[in-house]
């Protein structure tokens, strides 16, 4: 009785403690998420942090140096003349010789242009024909007449949708850096106009996400007018495509590639994938293991077992994927490593579990059991959906800046520019010349379309 009694005040303590522990981290979290800081905090510095700066010895790596410009390339030169006398006493300086020294330097006065554009008429026909000079972004006169070229249109397209600045930062920039007066309804409508002349480009884009093999598709939370939205992020073999939806389910997926599509699907595990019955799916296993590590440290005892157990199975997979060798494995011998991970994952969740959150978790593991080792059949699936986390990140921190956007016409050009914007830094191509080559032959016959990507 005695005995008994002893164990249950020990339990209680244990309990207790545990409690007292949970309630520590709540409060800390809760105060936390209340700080002006808090998306940006990583909590408290390390104890022994690294010395800043560069290693020594061989490890200390190259100094990069800004390397002279080519001479075609300067625009002045300016000659730094000894003074009349030495600064230090005075005396008679004798020239010894002379040194280059170079400085790149921005643009403080704007370029302007001036196209004389010559008018007529047909004669045949009567119908009224104006000249189009290679550089022009449009035909308008009269009142529009004035207009910004196009490298500064892709400029401001650039800062708002890929660099998060707002319309009126934009416009802030314009006149502070390049001397060129811009309103924050002009760089809305830049961003617009962009967008419309982008737009077939963002239409061979998702051609392309529907004829990859494989697609990795994540998704955050965004804004239209106020009103709550999602942006949606698919990463392709070529190319990445965005797009805003008023929903998060996977319809805005599956309006691109069909619910019959077949390649290999790498996803959050968001139950709406699972309508692609023909694809074959492969789940985040960074998920999964940073829920094991939440669960192992709340954990004691002996209930340290079933995360540990979890971590180690889907670690190991990683490390074998990740230090595999092409062409060392047959597809038979491969099929029957997977099975071997299969296995032991299914003796792993079908015991018993006491913990309820254990029982979540295995029952999670269980019912996407063939799409956890898809990567070890074939190594070139990546094992996590890391590929569209990191395409849909900027737009996170751009999310913090100006919250969305404020129409469904500004949510549809944030999915076409951030498409382009990110498949022209894939395929390593400049993303000013091509918009800016874009905006300048739309409507010109003179000028053809840049090829964004090539055919297969």
């Amino acid at each position: 009785m005695q005995r008994g009694t002893r164990d249950l005040s020990k339990q209680v303590a244990e309990l207790t403690a545990q409690v007292a522990e949970l309630t520590r981290r709540l409060d800390e979290a809760t105060r936390a998420g209340k700080r002006q800081a808090a998306p940006f905090r990583k909590g408290p510095p390390k104890p022994n942090p690294k010395p800043p700066g560069r290693k020594s010895g061989d490890v200390h790596g190259k100094h990069g140096h800004r390397s002279p410009p080519p001479p075609e390339q300067v625009a002045e030169c300016h000659e730094a003349d000894l003074p009349d006398a030495c600064p230090h006493c005075r005396g008679r300086l004798v020239e010894t010789g002379t040194a280059e020294q170079f400085q790149t330097e921005i643009p403080r006065q704007p370029l302007i242009r001036k196209f004389r554009i010559h008018i007529g008429h047909c004669e045949a026909c009567g119908k009224r024909t104006q000249g189009r000079h290679p550089l022009q972004t449009s035909d308008a006169l009269g009142a529009a007449a004035s207009q910004v070229g196009p490298d500064a249109q892709t400029a401001a397209a650039l800062l708002h949708t890929q660099m998060g600045l707002s319309h009126g930062k934009v416009a802030s920039v314009f006149e502070t850096l390049f001397g060129i007066t811009l309103t924050r309804g002009a760089s809305a409508q830049i961003g617009l106009r962009a967008a419309t002349r982008l737009e077939p480009d963002y239409h061979l884009i998702l051609g392309e996400v529907r004829a990859s093999e494989q697609i990795a598709a994540d998704e955050t939370g965004w804004r239209i007018g106020g009103h709550p939205a999602w942006l949606h992020a698919w990463v392709a073999d070529r190319a990445t495509a965005y797009g805003v939806d008023s929903k998060r389910s996977a319809d805005a997926l599956e309006r691109v590639i069909g619910a019959d599509w077949s390649g290999v699907l790498s996803h959050d595990g968001f139950a709406s994938y699972e309508r692609f019955e023909g694809a074959i799916h492969q789940q985040c296993l960074a998920h999964v293991l940073r829920r094991a590590r939440e669960l192992l440290e709340r954990a004691t005892r002996g209930a340290v077992r079933f995360p540990r157990q979890v971590i180690a199975r889907f670690t190991e997979a990683i490390h074998w994927r990740n230090e595999y060798a092409p062409g060392t494995w047959t597809d038979d011998q491969r099929d029957a490593h997977r099975s071997q991970f299969d296995d032991r994952l299914l003796e792993l969740v079908t015991r018993p579990r006491a913990v309820p959150a254990y029982v979540t978790l295995a029952k999670h593991l269980w019912n996407h059991f063939e799409q956890w080792f898809t990567f070890v059949f074939d190594p070139r699936v990546e094992p996590t959906n890391w590929k569209a986390e990191q395409a849909i990140r900027p737009a996170v921190v751009n999310r913090k800046v100006w919250g969305g956007n404020r129409t469904a016409a500004g949510a549809k050009a944030q999915g076409v520019l951030m498409s382009v914007f990110e498949t022209c830094r894939r395929r390593t191509l400049s993303v000013v010349d091509h918009v800016s080559h874009t905006l300048r032959c739309f409507g010109n016959r003179l000028l053809p379309r840049p090829v964004l990507l090539p055919a297969r």
